[in-house]
């Protein structure tokens, strides 16, 4: 048996001995408390390192209830109506839970709140609209059949993560944990202060796992207790006068209720963002660091190690942002739902350690009678060990109820086996840089500040309308490539960002912050971009790449790519370009290629290659642009054979194809990871079948190899 460690379990009062039996077969060397649960005193003496849940924004219904004031708030638009005659009536509370959300009645409702015709996109006037507290209506003097919406503040009477916990796991007459605004004067020193007690109170936790600091991602529940809309990168629940003044001041201009509500899509991040949104969130970062930092001061006055959940109560603390790197945090922890979101946690910089909680949750929705949690924690740590080669976390570990894993001996003989996986992974790849064939940049809106998000919407959950994009991202999170992210800000702020990139990537649908829209209409965009391929640099796009209907195209760099989307304007030119030729990018295509939903209309120009086609419909193409190279590809979900596809792909624009056969296995199921540096290389079954491959050395030598089910072979070099 390996070293023991790197790994931490949950626990809870009725449980002691049992945490203790798990904690010697896992491994483990640190215990934690969750919600819901209490620490036991025995544990704090078993050699293990102590984790306490804190929670800096609720858990304390008194502080709340005697300063209603400075409980957090959140921006909310209700339903569109359609007026019938000149006075319309609308509801605010309507598909919104009433025990979470109460509207902010408090504060001056002709500055915080906004009347918006959407007919026109015009604000009404305050003396046009009043609104009556008894019956939680507002009344518009309206234009007949224009469209209406009130945009309104809301204070959050229930914890929204608390709400989620007590809904899937039926607490029964739980008191409903309000959250209070730790940015507000009297609750930031009382804060300070309560935090200081807890240490004192808890002098046998080693690590405070704060969950997480001030503000919720965006998380609203309707009328049933079901979740209504949620953001994983949502700054909507951000908000109070409070801090929409000290953000006037030091923007210089008066704030409205629609930069956040932004016509009710609340600035999701699919949404191109606006100059007033991004500079809300750069205020929003800078005034949270500085209050995290206090509380990481005061936690290491105390001994203590100061860790951050990144969920939750996480919005401000952008963890690739600049501000971060200066609060001090030791430490990170984050949900694994798939190599992605391993790459969210492990690539974060400025902290000591970095760990991931792997699934499934110990909750009674996967542990009861005629569920497979096995199964479960085998397709999670599979998926994630892909993104772990490339870009180790430095510890693991699990959350919920441990009780619940007690009639489940396969699945706690299987983590065993994870958690010894898991320490030989880390030690012989942890400190060294993977072998890299080459740099790719992947460029939208967001640029760093959502690196590995960009196509999330609540972390690793699938949508009908991004999966096929969100596979490029979760290839990219375990293939042998130095990932960048790169935004068009980025680019005319520094032109020179494109030296040293290999191939640039533009994912998504058109007129997103994804692709970018209107950008691709800014000539030092496009020719910067242009140029770059010119010059020998690689592109691909996928789905609808550089796409906003301008200047006699659709996609604008429509004459790089090869391929445009028909959409009704060039119909009367007749389209001859549909024969698929064979290509090196599809040479280990087995079948019919997986392009997921893909997309409509996509004809090639001429002079492209089509490789792929389904009808008159182009979901495969390459093109040649001056000395560089364009791949239009219209979605590829993940799959070991689509990962292949797209590892091809990025050799072939890069126009470096000689070197497929270095580090490399013929068999797409089973990939090689190299350790240059640390002498050693690894080949490994991504599948539960056996397999069958050859694997080729950097020196280009090669042998056949048998691998079991999930096997991982070590090899040094």
């Amino acid at each position: 048996m390996s070293e023991k460690g790197h790994v931490t379990i949950p626990t809870d009062m009725d449980v002691v001995k049992e945490t203790l039996e798990l904690a010697r077969k896992w491994g483990a060397d640190a215990v934690r408390d969750c919600d819901g649960t209490d620490f036991p005193k025995e544990l704090s003496d078993a050699g293990l390192k102590v984790y306490a849940t804190y929670y800096t924004t609720r858990k304390d219904n008194d502080w709340a209830k005697e300063n209603p004031d400075e409980i957090q708030q959140m921006y909310l638009m209700t339903p569109i109506y359609t007026a019938v005659d000149q006075k319309l009536k609308v509801h605010l509370m309507k598909g919104l839970y009433p025990d979470m959300l109460t509207p902010n009645s408090r504060d001056d409702i002709t500055r915080w709140w906004e009347v918006v015709d959407r007919t026109t996109g015009e604000v009404v006037q305050v003396s046009d609209w009043s609104y009556e507290e008894s019956t939680g209506d507002v009344t518009i003097a309206a234009v007949p059949f224009h469209d209406y919406t009130v945009s309104f503040l809301a204070y959050i009477m229930w914890d929204p993560v608390h709400m989620y916990n007590a809904v899937v796991n039926d607490w029964k007459d739980v008191e409903h944990q309000m959250t209070f605004d730790v940015r507000q004067p009297k609750t930031h020193a009382f804060t300070m202060k309560r935090l200081r007690k807890f240490i004192e109170e808890h002098p046998y936790v080693n690590v405070l796992r704060f969950t997480t600091f001030f503000h919720q991602f965006t998380l609203v529940f309707d009328e049933l207790a079901r979740e209504k809309y949620v953001d994983w990168y949502g700054y909507s629940a951000s908000v109070s006068p409070c801090i929409l003044e000290q953000f006037e001041k030091e923007a210089g201009y008066k704030f409205r209720p629609e930069y956040i509500i932004d016509q009710g899509y609340y600035n999701n991040q699919y949404r191109i963002p606006t100059k007033e949104y991004k500079d809300f969130l750069a205020f929003q970062r800078r005034e949270v660091a500085k209050i995290v930092k206090e509380m990481v001061d005061i936690t290491h006055e105390y001994g203590k190690e100061a860790m951050m959940f990144l969920g939750d109560h996480w919005i401000g603390t952008e963890p690739f942002m600049d501000e971060f790197k200066d609060i001090g945090l030791d430490a990170v922890v984050g949900s694994v739902g798939n190599g992605t979101t391993l790459r969210l946690i492990s690539d974060i910089e400025g902290v000591k350690y970095t760990e991931g909680r792997l699934l499934p949750y110990f909750f009674p929705d996967t542990f009861h009678p005629g569920k497979d949690p096995v199964k479960e924690a085998k397709v999670n740590w599979v998926t994630a060990r892909r993104a772990i080669l490339r870009k180790p976390i430095d510890r693991i570990g699990y959350g919920g109820y441990l009780k619940l894993t007690l009639d489940f001996p396969e699945f706690t003989s299987y983590v065993e086996s994870v958690c010894e996986e898991f320490r030989e992974l880390y030690t012989n790849i942890k400190g060294t840089t993977p072998y890299c064939v080459k740099t790719v940049a992947v460029l939208n809106c967001w640029g760093k500040m959502r690196a590995w998000g960009n196509h999330m919407v609540h972390h690793a959950i699938y949508f009908k309308q991004n999966y096929s994009y969100a596979g490029i991202l979760e290839a990219l999170s375990g293939a042998p490539f130095d990932v960048k992210f790169i935004s068009f800000d980025d680019i005319l702020e520094n032109p020179d960002i494109l030296k040293g990139i290999d191939v640039i990537l533009n994912i998504g649908d058109a007129d997103t912050a994804q692709t970018g829209g209107e950008w691709w209409c800014n000539p030092t965009i496009s020719a910067a971009i242009k140029e770059f391929v010119y010059h020998g640099g690689g592109f691909i796009g996928v789905g609808e790449p550089t796409a906003h209907q301008a200047n006699g195209h659709f996609f604008q760099l429509a004459n790089v790519l090869g391929v445009e989307e028909e959409r009704d304007f060039t119909l009367g030119y007749d389209k001859y370009n549909w024969d698929v030729q064979k290509h090196f990018i599809t040479e280990d295509a087995t079948g019919e290629i997986d392009f997921g939903e893909g997309k409509e209309n996509i004809y090639a120009l001429e002079g492209t290659e089509v490789l792929a086609k389904r009808d008159k419909n182009v979901n495969l193409a390459v093109h040649t642009f001056g000395n560089g190279r364009a791949v239009y590809i219209s979605g590829l979900p993940f799959s070991f054979e689509n990962s292949r596809l797209l590892y091809r792909a990025i050799l072939w624009s890069a126009g470096d194809e000689k070197n497929l056969y270095k580090w490399f296995s013929t068999n797409y199921n089973v990939e090689v990871h190299a350790y240059v540096a640390n002498g050693k290389y690894c080949v490994v079954n991504n599948t539960y079948e056996p397999q069958k491959t050859t694997v080729y050395q950097g020196d280009g030598e090669s042998f056949e190899l048998e691998l079991k089910e999930n096997e991982i072979k070590w090899y040094e070099i």
